[in-house]
């Protein structure tokens, strides 16, 4: 296939569903870990389509969502200072610190500007070398690379007034750190396209092993997810536990190579706290020793900066796969997109973005063999 209507072919869709209707003979719970995908699952009801057997679970893969309440509150200090042009891309001018967000700090007469690109705010720092130029980077592996090459472009070029702050998380690690809950109900992972794209996929066979759970590498439109779903259930009702994957078009087992030894030349493995879940070690980047000069926490001395989650809001409960959006209490009263609590609202990947968007309110799922898909 080449185009992308034909991964929405209705009848490939039906197929697909057949096959995986035909294949569950028990309960199995499968986690998306991409927000991308997760979007793409309520969007088009596949939840709605599967066997009642057949559960989704939504993972924390919106990179909006996890950058916790205490980065964004070290995003407004910094963006707060008269010296200091502050750039980001622009879903991250709503997401809620505490008491305001970025977009407040623009009304208030900060220099908050939306960049489409890391390279933009280098550029803004080129044509202003008497501000202190800040760009948030934000995101999983699919977003470190071009951030690192701008930091190492920016050391190269000496532009000296131009400086990260960054909060990037590596999903292995989340994955591990799910599975190790004693909460944890997954029992098989959709792994996001792109992430594998540029990492590839060499450290998914340990977990699979280690916590006996396929992991299907897959992509978003929706032949794409329900072919990951039915190679997943596959596996489970066969007890095996392997990485396939499903999204060779775009994924290699080495992923890209070039993009990865920038990531190791600028940044190094750290731990990092994600929102409304908490630290989990080994599950971020951070600049290493060579680029400090670059590190806009460091430069502006806002380390020390900590905070605590709103009690109201449960999107950490959302993002670690125990609640739906729906069933907290705040969704869609005390929690919309206008007055959000927490950055699953907020963001164009978040789960309650999407059930608030697509209507999924208090609204019982569609019987599956009721359903027509909604492509």
């Amino acid at each position: 296939m080449k185009y992308i209507d034909e991964f929405q072919d209705p009848e490939l869709a039906r197929r697909l569903l057949d096959d995986i209707h035909a294949t569950v003979t028990r309960p199995w719970a499968l986690m998306e870990v991409c927000g991308g995908q997760t979007h793409s699952i309520i969007r088009h009801g596949i939840d709605q389509l599967l066997p009642e057997q057949l559960e989704l679970i939504h993972g924390p893969g919106c990179p909006v969502c996890v950058t916790p309440l205490e980065v964004i509150d070290k995003a407004l200090e910094i963006a707060s200072r008269p010296e200091v042009i502050f750039c980001s891309f622009g879903d991250m001018l709503r997401v809620p610190g505490t008491g305001r967000d970025l977009f407040q700090v623009r009304g208030e007469g900060g220099d908050v500007r939306v960049v489409y690109s890391p390279l933009d705010a280098l550029r803004i720092a080129q044509q202003n070398p008497d501000r202190e130029v800040v760009f948030f980077g934000i995101g999983f592996e699919t977003t470190a690379p071009p951030n690192a090459m701008t930091v190492h472009q920016a050391r190269k070029l000496g532009i000296r007034n131009f400086s990260m702050l960054v909060s990037h998380v590596r999903v292995p690690p989340a994955i591990e750190a799910i599975m190790s809950s004693p909460s944890c109900r997954v029992q098989g992972f959709l792994a996001a396209g792109h992430v594998c794209s540029v990492m590839g996929v060499e450290e998914y066979p340990e977990l699979a092993e280690r916590f006996r759970v396929p992991i299907v590498v897959t992509g978003f439109e929706p032949l794409d997810i329900l072919e990951g779903v039915r190679r997943a259930v596959r596996q489970l009702e066969r007890g095996e536990h392997t990485v396939d994957n499903a999204y060779a078009r775009a994924v290699r087992p080495e992923g890209n190579p070039a993009a990865r030894a920038m990531l190791e030349d600028v940044f190094e493995v750290t731990d990092r706290a994600w929102r409304g879940i908490g630290v989990i070690p080994g599950s971020g980047w951070r600049l290493s020793s060579k680029y400090r000069d670059h590190d806009a926490e460091h430069r502006f001395e806002v380390d020390g900066i900590r905070t605590e989650e709103p009690a109201e809001c449960r999107s950490g409960e959302v993002l670690q796969g125990l609640l739906k959006p729906h069933e907290c209490e705040a969704f869609g009263t005390l929690c919309t997109p206008r007055t959000p609590l927490g950055a699953t609202m907020v963001s164009s990947e978040g789960a309650c973005a999407a059930y608030y968007l697509y209507r999924r309110l208090d609204m019982p799922a569609v019987k599956a063999r009721e359903a027509t898909p909604v492509v």
